[in-house]
């Protein structure tokens, strides 16, 4: 498949929002359906939508989304599902990193176009683990790929969710083939792991980049199972979790995880480093951040 894949791009950028759309009404209804256990009482929280934007290094017009933050609600303190559509021409440190992961093209023609949701939530009750979600797909004149997974960042584990989470991504991928989820589990586990730490971010999930099978159907078809799976891994876990107590111990502990979670993202995040360097808008980049985190 060659330049420009417009319609391509079309599809993928409309799946992105119909993803953002599922996952907002899901996330809104277990607001209104939290009756028992901590924080009841609360208001059931809303999505805050706002457009973002990206400009140019000359000021055009390069694109843009949709930012929808919820904070302070009755299950969720703090969640963002973003999804945004940029283009423009890379600058050169960006040329330089895709071009030493192999990337072909770039040097000659620097254009680039990128599509994709992220989404990170930091619960309320300590019992419920964040969750972390993005795919996305990536366009120069030489070359496409998809990119993304999700991963569970409990602070407190259970063995039973861990389990739960990793065996609906395995179900969701095995249309795709028997070895693709021991090798995005694999891949997750390796990318989700913080060096100076020498500690895993969470439980792991599955992750995958620079996707490019040479079938872009195939390709766009998992990366839309990915998406498929997050409800179903996700929010049995929190109608189960978010009814038990909580006191001081317990947010001490998702404080401090919270910080390793802040650590990873400014530090080593793909993602992050992409959208700051780029020029997107920062307040959507760094969306992934907690509202609160400690440090011991």
């Amino acid at each position: 498949m060659t330049a420009p894949m417009a319609e391509e791009k079309a599809r993928a950028s409309a799946w992105f929002r119909e993803l953002r759309d599922q996952i907002v009404a899901a996330f809104e209804g277990l607001e209104d359906s939290h009756h028992r256990g901590p924080l009841r009482d609360l208001a059931p929280g809303r999505f805050d939508v706002s457009e973002t934007t990206r400009h140019s290094d000359d000021g055009s017009d390069a694109g843009g989304g949709l930012m929808s933050v919820m904070r302070d609600g009755r299950v969720f303190e703090k969640v963002g599902v973003n999804v945004s559509t940029v283009y423009g021409t890379l600058g050169a440190a960006a040329q330089q990193a895709m071009a030493a992961r192999g990337v072909p093209g770039i040097a000659g023609d620097p254009r680039f176009w990128a599509s994709g949701i992220s989404l990170v939530a930091h619960m309320q009750n300590p019992h419920c683990p964040a969750v972390h979600m993005n795919t996305r797909m990536f366009w120069t004149p030489g070359a496409w790929w998809f990119g993304g997974g999700s991963d569970l960042n409990p602070c407190l584990e259970y063995a039973e969710d861990t389990a739960h989470f990793h065996a609906t991504q395995e179900a969701h991928l095995a249309p795709h083939g028997a070895d693709l989820y021991p090798r995005l589990k694999e891949w997750a586990d390796e990318y989700f792991y913080i060096p100076h730490r020498k500690r895993a971010r969470g439980v792991g999930g599955i992750f995958m980049d620079d996707r490019n099978s040479g079938d872009w159907e195939a390709d766009f078809a998992l990366t839309q199972d990915i998406g498929r799976a997050f409800l179903p891994a996700f929010v049995p876990l929190i109608e189960k979790r978010r009814p038990l107590p909580f006191g001081k111990p317990e947010r001490e502990a998702q404080l401090v995880h919270r910080g390793l979670y802040a650590e990873y993202n400014l530090v080593y995040d793909r993602g992050t480093k992409f959208g700051l360097a780029t020029g997107h808008d920062a307040n959507a980049v760094l969306m992934s951040l907690p509202p609160l985190a400690k440090w011991v």
